[in-house]
């Protein structure tokens, strides 16, 4: 069989077995400390997110539009995070991981789903917000039970939708080594840089769908946000603006942190001096982040205290 880089079908395109994933090599001293601080977020991540997943379905104050979006966001940030840290775990104790090639893929496409898909969520979120604070009168005809489920099977349906467009471009690339990515993940831009083939064309595809599903969904929530804004500041009393502006500072700061790290992640270059650097954004956004969240929506949240305070409240009453 020649190899020859037009070949048609995954099995055919792929001369290399394994990815190693060099992760954080130069740690020396500060593995441990860098492992257990890892840990630590691992296990603060997974109990945050399925604690707000709970507290929704358990609590009657919680059944609203805005609540059930951010169950949503707790799930994309639960895949993320068992996506990524038990793999960059595992390259920070044994200074690398080397994983299969289709497994690498597998990462990659678990990562693009939920990332492109938290990018739309958090638009709908926006959305909500606008409709909720400029539109109050028409808020529950138009944000109904079945238009958030609608919302959400299309959001989930988009993600894995361009996800896939990717993942059958990458299995059309003729990848011949070497097999070596310097990161903690498998990202797209690692795994097409170690393909022989034109890459190209899954550039420009790159590009495209980058711009439709994640610049459209920022600009849509800068959008929202300016009419909210507007109409925040038409409120009279400073009780009413600070009660408003108190319903969607929390995503705010949220949409503020995801978009801020991947943009810069994703528009700094990423070789030479600045790989650490984009290593660390890329840290940010796939570790911190999905931390974060669940930290921001709980404690600025007055339902999900009272939420969990109840809960407490009557397990301390049953025993």
């Amino acid at each position: 069989m020649s190899e020859h880089p037009d070949y048609r079908g995954l099995q055919s395109s792929i001369n290399i077995t394994s990815i190693f994933l060099t992760g954080f090599p130069n740690l020396q001293s500060f593995k441990f400390p860098f492992f257990s601080l890892l840990v630590l977020i691992y296990c603060a991540t997974i109990s945050g997110n399925l604690l707000i997943m709970v507290l929704y379905l358990v609590s009657k104050s919680l059944q609203s539009p805005m609540y059930f979006f951010i169950t949503q966001l707790s799930l994309c940030d639960l895949l993320l995070t068992t996506d990524i840290v038990p793999v960059l775990l595992h390259t920070v104790l044994y200074g690398g991981e080397t994983c299969p090639f289709m497994g690498c893929i597998f990462q990659f496409l678990l990562f693009a789903c939920s990332e492109f898909s938290e990018c739309l969520l958090l638009s709908v979120m926006s959305y909500d917000r606008y409709l909720a604070i400029c539109n109050p009168l028409r808020y529950h005809y138009i944000m109904n039970h079945r238009s958030c489920v609608m919302l959400i099977c299309i959001i989930w349906f988009i993600g894995c939708t361009v996800t896939m467009t990717n993942i059958i471009s990458l299995c059309h690339l003729y990848f011949c080594g070497p097999n070596v990515i310097n990161h903690f993940f498998c990202d797209l831009e690692p795994l097409v840089q170690l393909a022989c083939s034109d890459t190209s064309m899954i550039y420009t595809q790159n590009l495209i769908l980058g711009s439709i599903f994640a610049i459209l969904p920022f600009v849509i929530i800068v959008t929202s946000y300016v009419y909210i804004a507007i109409t925040i500041l038409k409120i009279p009393s400073n009780t009413g603006r600070h009660k408003a502006f108190s319903t969607c500072s929390s995503h705010l700061i949220v949409v503020t942190i995801f978009f801020g790290t991947l943009i810069i992640a994703y528009m700094s270059p990423t070789r030479g001096e600045s790989l650490t650097f984009s290593k660390i954004l890329s840290l940010i956004y796939t570790v911190i982040t999905p931390l974060l969240n669940p930290i921001i929506y709980t404690l600025r949240n007055k339902d999900f205290k009272d939420a969990l305070l109840k809960i407490k409240l009557d397990v301390c009453l049953g025993m």
